[in-house]
């Protein structure tokens, strides 16, 4: 009797391995000494300074400043580097506050048909593995491009935007979890079983539900969007490199990852132009350290002063139509980089939406901006609802003296389809990281980050990353 009722997990534990999976975990364990086009490296690059630079501006934030205490206060041995700090720790506890700083506000990048913030978590992963590993930049730049092809890869699987949607969990962090565990078991130098036991710990590991959304100071959204998926991605490697077996195959079998996700969900999206298509490349820069569906209308509002150039005295009325869903997210809300009245209201007066306004909370409530603010009417629109994941805005400015410009934006700058230049990344960046590490510090690691490839270990950063 014993025998035949241990029969059935006997045949379960007789995994099997799908061919996407046997696909997808050879790609990984070979990415590591796999050449990257020109222009995806060069693309790399500039989402590795972009991160870097939203950690470093996140540390003046209140999720950075609780990542810090808490990387201190744990302790762990000093082999990794947590930014903006003279903090020292565990790999694990640097991914974790990395992550929370890259994310600590609006500033990182983001992959549109996956719904993630790919380089929140796949960065700083990579950072922690490759200081515990001593590895050199060009193959670091490999597991980062591994990372984000991996783990936007799972959510388009999954469906984005209509998964979250359908199930309240979240894509972000499914994605995110993936794609650190991804990059740090490269940066291990696994071979494909081991990746296929890494994608197990990250299956395990996964989770994330929508309410974050409810967050109110950004600590809870920094935590599932970075800290911890950075964390478990770290964790599945580190576990895997140290001699732990697993399942051979997360997303096939019974009771796998994509039936316990969304039954339907087909495996061949997983390994979907693996190769081909990197998805580093269609993932957006923001030009505006602001929440994404406020980046369509702020461009709008630019281009139309660009047309008429105007005082804020002589705008009557800005109306807006943003996706349905879109339009929840950014309505009104009490943070201001994800309020759109407010940073609407900002860029009539100041003419542009700096770092510093967007999180200002204070100015708010400035008499000035309220003034502004009452002028802005926001229309959630159905049509471009169904545009989605193409993020699309429609700003009309009525003027006093009855004139009115009308704006649509399809193409936010940063993203894929208008991308930003080399230069203004470089900008962007110099001006997160000026306050945090100083003009002279900051130059030398944009710098340095910009030749990645010529850098022999990864820690040689650490001097210029870090402030006493």
């Amino acid at each position: 009797m014993l025998a035949g009722a241990c029969r059935p997990w006997s045949a379960l534990a007789a995994d099997q391995i799908s061919p996407a999976m046997a696909r997808l975990s050879a790609y990984m364990s070979e990415a590591r000494n796999r050449a990257l086009p020109e222009e995806v490296v060069e693309k790399v690059k500039q989402h590795v300074l972009d991160t870097i630079a939203s950690m470093v501006s996140g540390a003046e934030l209140p999720p950075g400043r609780a990542a810090i205490r808490f990387a201190r206060s744990y302790g762990g041995e000093k082999i990794a580097t947590v930014v903006a700090s003279n903090v020292l720790c565990g790999p694990v506890e640097a991914a974790l506050a990395n992550g929370v700083l890259a994310q600590a506000d609006e500033t990182d990048d983001s992959h549109a048909p996956s719904l993630s913030h790919p380089g929140c978590a796949v960065v700083p992963a990579a950072l922690a593995a490759g200081e515990r590993f001593a590895i050199d930049g060009a193959q670091f730049l490999r597991a980062v491009v591994l990372g984000y092809d991996v783990g936007t890869r799972i959510s388009m699987t999954l469906g984005g935007q209509n998964f979250m949607n359908e199930t309240h969990r979240d894509t972000h962090s499914l994605s995110e979890g993936f794609g650190a565990a991804a990059a740090a078991a490269s940066l291990a130098n696994l071979n494909a079983q081991q990746m296929r036991w890494v994608l197990d710990y990250a299956a395990q590991q996964s989770s994330g539900i929508a309410f974050w959304q409810r967050d109110t100071e950004h600590i809870e959204k920094a935590f599932v969007f970075g800290g911890m998926p950075a964390r478990d991605g770290v964790t599945a490697a580190l576990l895997v490199r140290s001699g732990w077996s697993g399942v051979n195959d997360a997303f096939s079998g019974t009771d796998n990852f994509l039936l316990a996700s969304l039954a339907k969900a087909d495996p061949a999206g997983l390994v979907d132009k693996l190769g081909e298509r990197y998805e580093v490349v269609r993932t957006n820069i923001k030009k505006w350290t602001v929440g994404s569906p406020i980046q369509a209308p702020l461009d709008a509002l630019e281009n139309i002063r660009k047309k008429r150039p105007f005082e804020p005295d002589e705008v009557k009325q800005v109306t807006v139509h943003l996706a349905t869903d879109e339009a929840s997210v950014v309505n009104n809300r009490d943070i201001p980089d994800i309020c759109l009245q407010y940073m609407l209201a900002v860029m009539l007066i100041d003419k542009t939406a700096s770092f510093h306004a967007a999180h200002d909370k204070a100015r708010m409530q400035d008499p000035a901006v309220l003034h502004e603010r009452s002028k802005i009417q926001l229309f959630p629109d159905a049509e471009l609802e169904e545009l989605l994941p193409k993020r699309v805005a429609v700003v009309e400015v009525t003027f006093t003296d009855g004139t009115q410009l009308s704006e649509r934006v399809d193409a936010v700058r940063g993203t894929a389809e208008n991308p930003m230049s080399r230069e203004e990344v470089v900008a962007k960046a110099r001006d997160l990281m000026a306050l945090g590490l100083g003009a002279a510090t900051s130059t030398n690691l944009i710098n340095k980050l910009l030749a990645l490839e010529t850098v022999k270990d990864i820690r040689e950063l650490r001097p210029l990353l870090q402030r006493t």
